[in-house]
C-alpha cells in the first residue's frame, strides 16, 4: 500500500484573490464556438483541504467498473469477464466466475455494474457486457446472485440486448448501469462507431446510441417518455448519444447526468431529460479523426440538446460519481469523472446545472482512470486500466 500526501499552498493565494486560468491550455482541435458562456474551459478551482491518495492494490486485471458493497468492500468488474471483491485496505479476493461469456476484443468485455438496492438481503448484481450474438456483438445487460461463498454468480440471466447487433467492429459499447429512485435501471449504450451504425443514434427503432430505462427483468420501465416517430422502442429514455461511459444521479436534484466520448474534440457532460435528443451525429463539437467535419459541421439545431459542458481537445471521460460525503465538505455535490486519454480525475463544480469550476486530480499518476465511486466511508475509490485501485480521502 502506497500513500501520497496531496497538500499545497493554494489556500493563501485563493484568499488573496488570485485568478486561476482554465486547466486546459492546449489548443482546441476545432474553431467551433460554444453556445453559451461556461460551456467549455471554465476557470480552474483548487481543493484547499489537504487530501491523500492511496494505492490500495496494483494487481487488478483491466478493471472497468466499480461499486461499493454495503459492508464497505468494493466490487469490481475485470474486462476479460470476471469480478473481484477488494477490501478498503487493498486485499483482493479470488475471481468471481459464472458470468456469461464476454467478447473482450477492442472496447468490449465485462463493463459497468451496480448492486440491487436490497443487496443485503437478495445479493443481486446487475452488469453490462459485450455479447457475441448472431450477426455480431451487442451491448447486453445481465443479472445474477452472488453466492454466499462469493466465488460464483448464481443463475446469471441476460435480461436485455441493445439491438441491432454490429458485425463491423468492437467499439463504442457504452456500458454504464445504475438504479433510479423508483428501482428501475438506467443503461447507456454506444452507437458502435461504424459509419453504418452511427446514424442509428438518431433512430428511435434502434437501441444503440441511447440511454434506456428498464425494469429488473429487462422490460421497458413504466413512465418512460413516448417518442412520436413510428416504431419507437418503449425502453428509450434519451437518444442521440455517441459512446456514453458515465452515468450518475445528482444527490440533491435527483437528475441523471451523463458523460460521453466525442470524436476528435467534443467530449460531453449532459444533464439527461426524458425524451430529449442529444444530437449525435447531427450536431457535435468534434470533428473526424481525419480532420474532416462530421455531417454538416454544425453544433446547434432546434430540438436537440446542448451539452452542459464539453472538452476540446478530448479527455475521454469514463465512469463518474457525485460526491455526497462530509469528509471533504468543499467537494459536496461536485461531479468526479475518470479521464482516460487525459490521465487524471476531473472535478467539476456545478451550480444551477452549469459548470463553474474544473480541477484535475492525480494527473501526476499517469494513469487512465476508468471508473470512480464513493465508498461507505465517504472516500472516493478509482480504478485504472493498468490495474490500480486508488483511495482518495481527507488527509
Amino acid at each position: 500500500m502506497l500513500l501520497i500526501n496531496c497538500t499545497d499552498d493554494l489556500e493563501e493565494n485563493t484568499r488573496n484573490g488570485e485568478t486561476f486560468l482554465p486547466v486546459e491550455s492546449n489548443p482546441a482541435n476545432t474553431n467551433y464556438a460554444p453556445a453559451f458562456a461556461g460551456q467549455t474551459r471554465v476557470n480552474a478551482v483548487k481543493t484547499l483541504i489537504p487530501y491523500q491518495k492511496t494505492i490500495l492494490t496494483s494487481s487488478l486485471s483491466s478493471p472497468w467498473g466499480i461499486t461499493s458493497l454495503p459492508d464497505g468492500r468494493l466490487l469490481i468488474t475485470q474486462k476479460t469477464g470476471t469480478m473481484r471483491i477488494v477490501t478498503n485496505t487493498g486485499t483482493v479476493g479470488n475471481p468471481i466466475t459464472g458470468l456469461p461469456a464476454v467478447n473482450s476484443t477492442g472496447q468490449g468485455g465485462l463493463l459497468g455494474l451496480c448492486i440491487d438496492p436490497q443487496f443485503s438481503t437478495n445479493r443481486m448484481i446487475y452488469w453490462v457486457f459485450s455479447e457475441n450474438v448472431t450477426g455480431g456483438t451487442v451491448t447486453a445487460v445481465a443479472k445474477g446472485k452472488l453466492s454466499d461463498s462469493e466465488a460464483v454468480i448464481e443463475n446469471p440471466t441476460v435480461i436485455y440486448r441493445a439491438n441491432p447487433s454490429a458485425s463491423t467492429g468492437n467499439l463504442h459499447y457504452g456500458g454504464r448501469i445504475l438504479f433510479d429512485s423508483s428501482g428501475n435501471l438506467f443503461v447507456s449504450t454506444g452507437e458502435r462507431s461504424d459509419l453504418s451504425t452511427r446514424p442509428l443514434a438518431q433512430s428511435v427503432s434502434a437501441a444503440i446510441g441511447k440511454i434506456i430505462r428498464i425494469t429488473k427483468d429487462g422490460q421497458p420501465a413504466a413512465g418512460n417518455p413516448t417518442f412520436s416517430q413510428t416504431g419507437a422502442l418503449p425502453e428509450l429514455y434519451s437518444i442521440g448519444h455517441r459512446n456514453p461511459q458515465g452515468l450518475a444521479i445528482h444527490p440533491v436534484t435527483g437528475d441523471l447526468w451523463q458523460g460521453e466520448h466525442g470524436p476528435k474534440g467534443g467530449d460531453e457532460i449532459n444533464r439527461i431529460q426524458a425524451g430529449a435528443n442529444y444530437g449525435w451525429p447531427t450536431i457535435t463539437y468534434g470533428i473526424e479523426y481525419s480532420g474532416g467535419v462530421i455531417g454538416d459541421g454544425i453544433q446547434q439545431q432546434t430540438g436537440m440538446q446542448q451539452p452542459v459542458y464539453y472538452w476540446d481537445p478530448v479527455i475521454s471521460p469514463s465512469g463518474m460519481t457525485f460526491y455526497r460525503g462530509n469528509n471533504m465538505p468543499e467537494w459536496q455535490n461536485n461531479l468526479f469523472i475518470g479521464s482516460l486519454s487525459g490521465m487524471h480525475i476531473v472535478r467539476l463544480v456545478i451550480e444551477n446545472n452549469k459548470v463553474v469550476g474544473e480541477e484535475r486530480l492525480l494527473a501526476d499518476e499517469n494513469q487512465r482512470f476508468r471508473d470512480i465511486t464513493q465508498g461507505t466511508d465517504n472516500a472516493l475509490y478509482a480504478i485504472t486500466d493498468a490495474g490500480r485501485l486508488y483511495k482518495i480521502n481527507k488527509q
